[in-house]
């Protein structure tokens, strides 16, 4: 499956899991209740995943966790909170380029309507204007 059919399945999967359970629970609700969703449709989904990081030759077991890990390509973040803050995507902009992976996706469940806090995030993607 193409990261861009996972982003799609993952967000469809998302709102469908926020239209049942609605805005507000402990991000470990949605994280199990996503996963299963995602597993229904066909996914390889890991919870929790560690990755290391590598600091100056060194390489620390602590690096961080990312919530969902979906076919091993795509990195999901889970947020249960009143809105979303710029530190939030740059957490994952972070966890991406650690992970050496490209896309990544912020959802939060706190919102009233998810669709307001979805954020697709993606490695190596300049902020420059394109040529005209």
């Amino acid at each position: 499956m193409h990261e861009n059919e996972i982003g799609k399945l993952l967000v469809d999967s998302a709102l469908k899991v926020h239209r049942i359970l609605g805005p507000g629970l402990l991000e470990s609700v949605y994280d199990v209740a996503l996963a299963h969703e995602l597993r229904t449709r066909g996914c390889s989904v890991q919870r929790q995943v560690a990755f290391p990081i590598v600091y100056e030759g060194l390489v620390f077991d602590e690096g961080f966790r990312a919530d969902l890990v979906i076919n091993s390509l795509v990195v999901v973040e889970l947020k249960s909170v009143e809105k979303n803050l710029p530190v939030h995507a740059k957490q994952v902009l972070t966890y991406l380029r650690l992970s050496n992976l490209r896309p990544g996706f912020l959802l939060n469940f706190g919102m009233p309507y998810l669709r307001d806090g979805i954020e697709r995030i993606v490695n190596g993607l300049t902020d420059k204007p394109l040529a005209s």
